[in-house]
């Protein structure tokens, strides 16, 4: 039995946790008197009976802790899962912004192509007509020269019949 009295245990046990009551009532135990031809012991039953109302009192403590701590712990959990939703939320809405940004930076890349595109043949077409208009004007330039050349021909044939003729008339006279 132990030695010292049941009011300084108590005192002490109050504020005590569970394990360590229950490992007062084992050294209690353990350190018992044992009784001759049995396995039984011999205990001080008022200072048992204080350590049970002591685990009895702090057990009520104990669970409020434990459930504090899983109440803590399920808002925390709580939260981690607000928080990656979050996440996970923004993650979506950037990734929609991204898309969309590509689709238009692709709409964007083909109409500049198609630009590019037209303005060639535009300009395909402008150089074709600008060469045709060309021809058409050169080819005709070179019919009004080639006039102009036969006319200058029956000048100068003109001239020439009449200085040819001109020494004969001079004979003549």
């Amino acid at each position: 039995m132990s030695t010292q009295p049941t009011g300084t245990r108590e005192q002490e046990s109050d504020g005590a946790s569970l394990i360590s009551i229950l490992d007062e009532l084992a050294d209690i135990v353990s350190h018992a008197r044992a009784m001759p031809m049995s396995a039984s012991v011999m205990v001080n039953k008022a200072e048992v009976l204080d350590l049970l109302d002591a685990a009895r009192a702090v057990v009520p403590d104990e669970i409020r802790v434990a459930d504090d701590i899983v109440a803590g712990a399920e808002a925390t959990e709580a939260q981690a899962r607000d928080r990656a939703a979050e996440l996970i939320a923004q993650a979506e809405s950037r990734a929609q912004e991204l898309v969309a940004q590509e689709r238009v930076t692709t709409l964007a890349e083909q109409r500049a192509e198609q630009v590019v595109a037209e303005a060639k043949a535009s300009a395909r077409k402008l150089t074709s007509d600008a060469n045709a208009y060309c021809e058409r004007q050169l080819s005709r330039f070179e019919s009004e020269l080639e006039a102009i050349q036969k006319q200058v021909r029956a000048g100068r044939e003109a001239l020439t019949a009449r200085t040819d003729r001109a020494p004969e008339e001079q004979d003549g006279a």
